[in-house]
């Protein structure tokens, strides 16, 4: 699909959406008690601040010209005791604020992985899954600030900006509507450059999303890289990413740090212009102290209002990552349980394909009217050419996709109407590619199966011939491994899949090319491991080198999408079709090597 690259912009919102933040806000909900007892402490921090201005009135008009010593003392008393309020008020809001924004930030990465997991196969088929990881990791971390100081701060800002405003009418009206004159000029200001600061960010957002994508596209294809000495290209290619990202920011921090030099020019000119007008008017009413006071509650004034800037700032930059992430966890599974999904009890294994016709979107049909039954306890064989949908019979069984017609059933039962975890449950799957996790070696066979005991897994490992490897590795079965399994290699992965695959005892058996990376002496020694491992379930195997199914129950030669040769190996050998021209094609091979 055309967006599954690393260089293909998301779409940005064309609107601001309110709802986005409220939604944020829903997050805040179970902290509310904390919340509101932070914010009384700051209003209180802030009347206890906003107080000083005033004091500074009396001392000059009141206290030093009437030579009132122990009254200025006192005023200098207050005046200490409310920097120590604020001082203690503000040490509490950074904790509990702190606390409260990081308790956020897990919430909303727990949701957001855990919702991953409920996604598709076609989610993650269709984008590239470091446009994922950036989600769940950079845009979450970049609300971090906006939740730990921005809400708190922009609710204390308003409440001092009233307060001051008070304190400026009850000592001259006209000057306070002189300090006010600037204001509208601020919004409009902000009203001008919303738009334009929100686009800059979406478009940041994407240029991360899209480095972050390369970046991981890059690390895990490193050995191919290495192998084509590609590293020059790929350098030039990152090169050009690296430097759409840069240019996005700076664009974004170029409008975004316009709002403070405005709120800065705007609040010194009219700081000026009360000075002027005080001057004017300090033979009349307004006293030195008043004066002095007054143009102190203007830098206050300002002050706020700057902060509060800020935080239009940081809500115009987290609206652009919230829209990730809130549609990230929007995004609705392809594949989920139906309303009234029932769970699937205890299989025998019977597989039915009912005139099934699939294809991936937007793709033409991979399999039309497919019609096939498979009795408990009988091993499949799926044969054919690249492409010809045998990987897609096993996926349709798991339910990895589903049917665009017809239907798959188990035991009779359509699949589409149980649950998925009781279906997968009871199925096994193991790919060419075997995944190995970071973490020991009995950790990845006990992966299926976590309330298996250790003599369980060894004895599952010896099943299939790995427990000698194993026993030879530093640590045993707790051997350290790395992620994929880098320090295995392809046979001993397989041969761990082999042993997690025996140990979670599916009813349903599904082997995508799971011999494909054993040396023909290790497969030889693994025969009697598969014979314990087919016993008494239902399997599916998918396989090119033929060797390893001539003991299937039957064997299915697909074409184009669908079954054109089926029975027993020597049955389809005495036919002379497809599948014996491949098979004795495949012999010749393996003598002329």
């Amino acid at each position: 699909m055309a967006r599954n690259k690393f260089d293909v912009d998301e779409e940005l919102e064309t609107a601001f959406d309110l709802n986005q933040l409220k939604r944020m806000m829903g997050y805040l909900r179970p902290f509310k008690k904390k919340i509101i007892f932070t914010v009384l402490l700051m209003l209180l921090a802030s009347c206890a601040a906003l107080t000083g201005p005033y004091l500074i009135k009396m001392a000059i008009d009141d206290k030093i010209p009437n030579g009132d010593v122990k009254g200025l003392a006192l005023l200098a008393g207050f005046y200490l005791a409310a920097i120590t309020v604020t001082g203690l008020c503000l040490k509490y809001r950074i904790r509990m604020m702190s606390q409260i924004g990081q308790s956020v930030i897990l919430q909303l990465r727990k949701d957001l992985f855990s919702h991953l997991q409920t996604l598709s196969f076609s989610y993650y088929d269709s984008r590239p899954h470091g446009k994922i990881l950036v989600r769940v990791v950079n845009y979450v971390n970049s609300l971090s600030d906006l939740l730990s100081n921005g809400i708190i701060n922009v609710i204390t800002d308003l409440f001092s900006v009233l307060v001051i405003i008070g304190f400026m009418l009850a000592i001259d009206v006209k000057l306070t509507l002189a300090a006010m004159a600037g204001f509208p000029f601020l919004l409009g200001f902000i009203f001008l450059i919303k738009n334009a600061q929100r686009k800059a960010w979406q478009q940041l957002s994407n240029k991360q999303s899209n480095m972050n994508a390369y970046i991981h596209e890059s690390l895990n294809g490193m050995k191919v890289t290495q192998a084509f000495a590609r590293e020059e290209e790929n350098e030039k290619i990152f090169h050009e990413v690296s430097d759409s990202y840069r240019t996005a920011w700076m664009k974004g921090v170029k409008i975004q740090f316009l709002l403070w030099p405005v709120i800065e020019n705007i609040s010194v000119i009219t700081v000026s212009f009360v000075y002027i007008t005080g001057i004017f008017w300090l033979n009349g009413s307004v006293t030195a102290g008043e004066l002095v006071a007054f143009i102190g509650y203007i830098w206050m004034f300002w002050q706020p209002l700057a902060n509060i800037g800020n935080f239009y700032n940081a809500i115009i930059n987290a609206m652009a990552y919230l829209e990730r992430i809130f549609e990230t966890i929007d995004e609705e599974p392809s594949i989920k349980n139906m309303p009234n999904a029932k769970v699937l009890p205890s299989v025998r294994g019977k597989v039915q394909f009912d005139n099934v016709v699939f294809g991936y979107e937007g793709e033409q049909n991979i399999l039309e009217n497919m019609n096939f039954t498979v009795e408990p306890g009988d091993t499949i064989a799926l044969v054919g050419a690249t492409g010809s949908g045998k990987t897609t019979i096993v996926n349709l069984i798991s339910r990895f996709y589903d049917t665009k017609s017809g239907s798959v059933r188990v035991d009779g039962t359509d699949i589409k109407t149980v649950t998925l975890s009781s279906l997968r449950s009871q199925m096994g799957v193991m790919l060419q590619d075997p995944f190995i996790f970071s973490g020991t070696i009995m950790d990845n066979i006990r992966y299926g199966r976590l309330d298996a005991t250790d003599e369980e897994v060894i004895a599952a490992s010896k099943a299939v011939q790995a427990h000698d490897f194993i026993c030879e590795m530093d640590n045993g079965y707790e051997t350290e491994v790395n992620e994929r399994g880098t320090r295995l290699s392809s046979g001993q992965r397989q041969l761990i899949s082999f042993a997690r695959a025996l140990l979670a005892d599916p009813k349903i058996l599904i082997l995508d090319e799971a011999t494909s990376s054993i040396d023909t002496e290790t497969e030889l020694a693994l025969q009697k491991g598969l014979e314990q491992l087919l016993a008494g379930r239902t399997s599916f195997i998918i396989a090119h080198r033929l060797s390893t199914i001539q003991n299937a129950t039957r064997i299915f030669y697909i074409d184009g999408g669908e079954i054109v040769e089926e029975g027993t190996h020597d049955e389809l050998m005495k036919k002379g079709g497809a599948y014996s021209k491949l098979y004795m094609s495949q012999r010749r091979a393996l003598q002329v090597g």
